[in-house]
């Protein structure tokens, strides 16, 4: 398929294509090539697409251009799996409607405050975007209206399935008005999504992306924890350990593009840069002095680096996590080429851990967490490479000149020969004094005593909740739940024991904390819930109509745990 530009779409408004370009993005993706034009046709879509193919915008740019901005009611509904998801939904489809003057864009799921979510829906915020769970949540207490909706879109729909959220998912459609433009997007096609299909969109127009076999073998990937403020001071240790024949640095924007290259310049590294604000004749002339090695390091943003073709790329540094998976697969293969063997290193915050789970599914490939390297390291690895010029400049001869010099300052001056060696290795070194930077992780590994372990034997924590069989609780119901309001991931969540009253979940210790306080204010199936840690050493007793613990009891159904 030919690529195509954002420009050269009929019906994108002038305020997109200006937001389009800010975010640095030229050309579209093949999802968007395909379905953004019968979006603007009015037409029900199912696109079946990996995650990170570019779908936000393929269904976020036509509904923007849908919004009446002078109605402030809810005109969109974006309906997404876990609260990640939104979020990222929601912080692009604002970055695209950044010059569309009077649209509110709104994200609702577990984990912030209810109150202030109801708050923003009276104000107005024509496009919600929400986990099921939360939107039910509002839809019942009529702080979200949906009267008046144009688009409602299912952003990887079989996930969400998945997840337990069929029912709620149904719920939500029935409550829309039928006619609705219902844009469904999912990375495989289920009975029950083609059943979802049938029953709720109208002569809807297919469109898949095929997926294949994404990365080379030559390339070995890894991660690191950094936070951003973090990130240069750790680019450059890794330059410095690896030191690369040539390396590629890849930022998401043109300014960011600029900012490395200033700082990398200021450290002393042989640097420029190449980007879409620059004359191609420039680019031309940066390009070719990378391939001449008059330039150790490039640093580009992906539309200018499109179809760079240099063998001798040791190293591809992506400073910023690529905001689609289709970008990060162009990056990484900028190196490991004509048989040759590379390293991809991939700068990871917090918030952007999300798109790293997302790489490693669209690509089936696993990406290694490699350790910050210490000043330790850095000092080794300079001194080694100092004392190797030294040697070499021994063996070479013709030092006499020079021991005069030393010979002149240890008569002068009152200095040992090991003193003046010293400082001459210090000047050339510049060695730091000690570790600068605090780099703190955030998913180190800690080590739990007398604990239950996962499947993929990580330290659990089991969870009580005061709802069982009796409230018609499944066990996707649960999963759906946490998976949808915090920050686990439905593949982590360990087994599940429902009783009559109340229902036993392990999850990974690491999120305990938040489950509790996230969950503690929610609902499961629209029900309001108490959790706490399941106690040691106690039984779990069903008594009438409530649950509790109680040490030694007799009475009523027990499992020990």
């Amino acid at each position: 398929m030919e690529k195509m530009k954002f420009e050269e779409v009929a019906g994108i408004s002038s305020e997109i294509k200006k937001a389009v370009e800010d975010m640095g993005f030229e050309e579209m993706t093949p999802i968007q090539q395909m379905a953004i034009p019968f979006v603007y046709e009015g037409l029900d879509i199912v696109g079946q697409a990996q995650t990170g193919t570019g779908k936000t915008a393929a269904f976020g740019i036509p509904t923007i251009d849908s919004i009446d901005q002078e109605d402030k009611r809810t005109q969109a509904l974006i309906l997404c799996p876990t609260r990640e998801l939104a979020l990222q939904v929601s912080e692009e489809i604002s970055k695209l409607a950044k010059y569309k003057r009077g649209i509110k864009v709104l994200p609702v799921f577990g984990g912030q405050s209810i109150d202030r979510q109801i708050q923003g829906l009276k104000r107005g915020a024509q496009i919600v975007i929400g986990t099921p769970g939360r939107v039910m949540d509002h839809i019942r207490r009529r702080t979200l209206k949906i009267d008046n909706l144009k688009k409602f879109v299912l952003d990887e729909a079989d996930e969400m399935l998945n997840m337990g959220f069929r029912e709620d998912i149904e719920t939500i459609l029935e409550s829309v008005k039928e006619e609705r433009q219902t844009l469904l997007f999912s990375a495989t096609m289920p009975k029950a999504i083609l059943e979802i299909i049938n029953k709720y969109q109208t002569n809807p127009k297919m469109v898949k992306v095929e997926h294949k076999e994404l990365t080379t073998p030559n390339v070995e990937q890894f991660y690191l924890e950094v936070k951003e403020k973090d990130k240069m001071e750790v680019m450059t240790r890794l330059i410095d350990v690896y030191n690369p024949k040539l390396t590629i640095v890849f930022c998401n924007t043109k300014r960011k593009v600029d900012d490395v290259t200033d700082l990398l310049q200021t450290r002393g590294y042989s640097v420029d840069k190449i980007h879409g604000d620059m004359k191609q004749s420039i680019r031309s002339s940066v390009i070719s002095k990378f391939k001449r090695n008059d330039l150790d390091i490039l640093v580009a943003t992906d539309v200018a680096a499109r179809g760079l073709d240099i063998d001798d790329v040791e190293l591809v540094l992506n400073y910023d996590m690529p905001s689609h998976e289709e970008y990060y697969v162009h990056r990484i293969g900028r190196t490991g080429r004509a048989g040759r063997a590379g390293s991809a290193f991939t700068m990871v915050t917090p918030r952007d851990y999300y798109l790293l789970k997302n790489v490693m599914n669209y690509t089936k490939k696993k990406i290694k967490r490699h350790p910050i390297p210490s000043i330790g390291e850095i000092e080794t690895i300079k001194t080694d490479t100092f004392l190797q010029r030294i040697k070499t400049e021994i063996d070479k001869g013709g030092l006499d000149r020079y021991i005069k010099i030393i010979e002149k300052v240890l008569e002068t001056e009152d200095y040992q020969a090991i003193e003046v060696a010293a400082a001459l290795v210090k000047s050339e070194l510049e060695l730091p004094e000690k570790e600068n930077v605090d780099f703190k992780g955030f998913n180190k590994e800690q080590t739990f005593k007398k604990q239950s372990k996962g499947r993929s034997n990580e330290p659990m924590a089991k969870m009580f909740i005061n709802i069982g069989k009796n409230h018609h609780i499944k066990p996707g119901d649960v999963v759906g739940s946490i998976a949808g309001e915090t920050s686990v991931s439905g593949n982590r969540i360990g087994s599940i024991d429902i009783f009559e009253d109340y229902t036993f979940v392990e999850i990974p210790e690491e999120f305990a904390d938040e489950v509790l306080e996230i969950m503690g204010q929610n609902t499961i199936k629209g029900k309001k819930i108490s959790i706490e840690r399941a106690k040691a050493g106690r039984k779990a007793v069903s008594k009438g109509k409530k649950s509790q613990y109680d040490r030694g009891s007799k009475r009523g159904k027990t499992k020990r745990y």
